[in-house]
């Protein structure tokens, strides 16, 4: 069965990113060790604070255009009810 992720990350400056993968024990390391140009590799966004879990892609890809489309504040909240200390999910993978 595939599974598809709809993840947040965050840097040590509160930026954030959302983002949706089928591999996000890869993708994180990607993200980490800044392997792609981009947004995450400028602002040094790099911590996981949340996650989703899909068995259907086009639900995953419903769930990152929805959270994308929230404010700040929103995401914010979303995080806090998994995560309220905002732990790096991903630090034991590497």
């Amino acid at each position: 069965m595939k599974q598809y992720f709809v993840y947040i990350l965050t840097s040590n400056s509160g930026t954030l990113y959302t983002g949706m993968t089928n591999d996000v024990q890869r993708r994180v390391s990607q993200h980490k060790h800044k392997l792609n140009e981009g947004f995450t590799s400028k602002y040094d966004v790099n911590r996981l604070v949340y996650y989703e879990i899909f068995s259907d892609v086009r639900e995953a890809i419903a769930r990152e255009k929805q959270i994308k489309s929230w404010g700040r504040r929103k995401k914010l909240n979303l995080i806090e009810s998994m995560n309220p200390k905002w732990a790096d999910l991903s630090e034991e993978w590497e």
